[in-house]
């Protein structure tokens, strides 16, 4: 007869496995011996060794003894779902790595892929990482706001970078921000100039009108204006575009 040490020696696990086993009820405690120890016999350690393959496999112990008690045909259709549970776990992991592999840049945090793809095309034209930090947390807000639109917010953006004029408007915000502030005071009236001139463009186009459909939440615009608020530049530029005939920052309006 055996000790529990002895037991659990020879079906490959720990003692605390056993002690485990015994109180979810998969291993049956002996009685104990004249001398007061517990001992085990052969047919124990079979049973141990089966729970453990069982455990091993990947099946989880609620479902063990299930398994050990089941018939032929039983223990076939019990082993072959989880088989598919096994399965769908692995291919819920294998896309937690994915995107554990995309945290690797700060701009995958918490916005879909084309996010992270548009910000990686303004940042190759010069944006400083202030813009793109600025960016990314606005994105983030959206795309929990219009999930379904995002797809389409990203396609009417990297349209725009293909407008000479976008791409000089981020390059004037890295000069700003890297630049002396009283030699680079020309641009942000430079900016305001390029902002109303494709203003005028898109009122004349029809694209403004969107505006309202692609986001119609009016207490939500107000939310994305507030992020930006607070940076003098923004300040400057929007007084510039007021005196000029517009007003708004993430919808556009005639003043």
């Amino acid at each position: 007869m055996l000790t529990i040490g002895q037991l659990a020696s020879y079906a490959g696990v720990t003692i605390r496995a056993v002690r485990h086993y015994h109180q979810v009820g998969l291993m049956p405690e002996p009685e104990r011996d004249a001398s007061g120890y517990r001992t085990y016999d052969a047919d124990a350690v079979v049973r141990l060794i089966r729970i453990r393959t069982l455990a091993e496999a990947g099946v989880p112990l609620a479902r063990v003894q299930e398994l050990l008690d089941a018939d032929a045909k039983t223990f076939s259709e019990a082993t072959a779902q989880i088989d598919r549970e096994l399965r769908a776990k692995i291919r819920e992991l294998q896309e937690h790595r994915r995107r554990i592999a995309q945290l690797a840049s700060g701009d995958s945090l918490a916005v879909p892929e084309a996010v992270a793809d548009y910000l990686e095309m303004v940042r190759a034209i010069g944006a400083p990482e202030l813009l793109i930090s600025a960016e990314r947390d606005a994105w983030i807000l959206v795309a929990a706001r219009y999930p379904d639109q995002i797809a389409a917010f990203m396609e009417d953006k990297v349209r725009q970078l293909e407008d000479p004029r976008v791409v000089r408007f981020y390059q004037s915000i890295s000069r700003m921000l890297s630049g002396d502030e009283k030699e680079n005071e020309h641009l942000v009236p430079e900016m305001a100039d390029l902002l109303v001139e494709m203003f005028e463009e898109a009122a004349a186009s029809g694209q403004l009108e969107q505006q309202d459909l692609n986001m119609d939440d009016s207490a939500f615009v107000q939310l994305l204006d507030s992020m930006a608020e607070g940076h003098p530049m923004v300040v400057q530029l929007r007084q510039l575009l007021a005196e000029r005939g517009w007003i708004g920052w993430t919808k556009i309006e005639r003043a």
